[in-house]
């Protein structure tokens, strides 16, 4: 049924004219400038370059999809289920956040603070007194300890600011960094690195902070206090000059010598940060290949295998003990995360691996097709495990036309 004009006139909306018809009706809190839910890296990593490798291990363990599954009797992935968690896992974790924003949220946090907590926001029962659905989460920072219970510090969407509620550990997922001796410790590679390249810094901004340094050698002795007062005269009328004059010159006596101190003074940080920075790749499975992209896939093999893959897990497990019930176990419910092996796949090597893996009877044509990015073919036997490079034999594709004929 076409809709007539004044239905249309009656139903449209603007987002310029009835935004302000909203905001002079209703209060929508407070505003900010920046995003206030976004995390904030802790002084000495903010002030460092190694939040850049923060970030790539966050963004590589949030392109792994993490689901909400389906087991059968053998333990083995069967389906996906359709639940409120799977929902928060791949499509919106809470209004701000998207499920992959939440995981990166969930590691770079992790990495910088060495503990997080995800916390349930929104649930249709008490998590404390019987089972529920999770409908919204959000990663808090544990300010206090307790027994049985943590503080967390999270965002508050209602309010718009971050708070700091009590809940117990049994409903909150508490992470730990399993890379927590190499990274967070106060003693530990990644530490020892960013003091140095603090040091650095602090060294590079003194010797460009437009200082002279200059030592200037007057031809009396300064013991009283009439020739003190005169080479401080002294001292600022060449100050005066320098700073008075269009390209910075200035005049001394003939009997004044000048002697300048901020030449180059040779130091061993920079080896230091060299050797730490290559002891902390090694330590976590990381080259620089892997930074620029240009790693080889032995390199992003085992930078997935030591790195990505123990954070992942550590998140998945959690999840697991935390947001699944024993019943919801013992019905063959389990959390598992799987990562596409055919990212890091050339298109020139597609075609080899998609006949290797429909002749083996591992993928069907249709499987094939979604990784290349082409729409399901619509052909029953683009859906078959079967290797299409064998004839099929005479009693299997006569019973197969004879069924053609009855469906007729």
């Amino acid at each position: 049924m076409e809709l007539t004009l004044g239905h249309r006139v009656k139903k449209a909306w603007n987002a310029f004219v009835d935004s302000q018809n909203f905001r002079s009706y209703y209060d929508i809190g407070r505003s900010s400038s920046r995003r206030p839910d976004r995390p904030q890296f802790t002084r000495s990593n903010k002030n460092s370059i190694v939040n850049s490798v923060y970030n790539r291990i966050a963004l590589d363990a949030a392109s792994i999809n993490i689901l909400h599954a389906q087991l059968d009797s053998n333990g083995r992935y069967l389906s996906t289920v359709d639940s409120k968690l799977q929902t928060c896992l791949s499509l919106e974790a809470n209004i701000d956040q998207t499920g992959r924003a939440l995981i990166q949220d969930i590691v770079i946090s992790m990495l910088d603070e060495g503990c997080v907590a995800i916390v349930p926001i929104d649930t249709d029962n008490d998590p404390t007194m019987q089972s529920y659905d999770i409908r919204s989460m959000r990663v808090g920072k544990i300010v206090d300890w307790y027994p049985k219970h943590v503080k967390v510090r999270v965002y508050n969407d209602n309010t718009g600011v971050k708070e700091d509620v009590t809940l117990p550990k049994s409903v909150v997922g508490i992470i730990e960094n399993p890379l927590y001796a190499v990274i967070n410790e106060p003693n530990s590679t990644m530490q020892r690195l960013i003091r140095k390249l603090n040091l650095l810094d602090a060294i590079d901004e003194q010797s460009s902070s437009g200082k002279l340094d200059l030592i200037i050698q007057l031809p009396y002795v300064i013991k009283s206090e009439a020739r003190r007062k005169q080479a401080e005269d002294r001292r600022k009328d060449i100050e005066n000059q320098l700073s008075g004059s269009k390209f910075g010159i200035a005049y001394t006596d003939g009997t004044e010598r000048i002697t300048q101190l901020n030449r180059s003074v040779e130091n061993n940080l920079m080896v230091q940060v060299e050797y730490l920075t290559s002891m902390l790749y090694s330590q976590l499975g990381i080259t620089q290949g892997i930074l620029d992209g240009t790693a080889n896939d032995t390199a992003m093999l085992n930078y997935y295998n030591r790195t990505v893959e123990p954070i992942v897990s550590a998140i998945v497990d959690e999840m697991k003990r935390k947001f699944l019930t024993k019943t919801a176990r013992s019905q063959m419910k389990s959390i598992m995360f799987f990562r596409d092996p055919f990212k890091l796949v050339p298109v020139s090597q597609i075609a080899e691996i998609a006949d290797k893996f429909t002749r083996n009877e591992v993928m069907t044509s249709n499987e094939i097709r979604q990784v290349v990015g082409l729409k399901p073919s619509e052909d029953p036997k683009a859906d078959e495990l079967r290797n299409k490079n064998l004839s099929q034999p005479a009693g299997e594709s006569e019973k197969t036309i004879d069924e053609e004929k009855v469906a007729s």
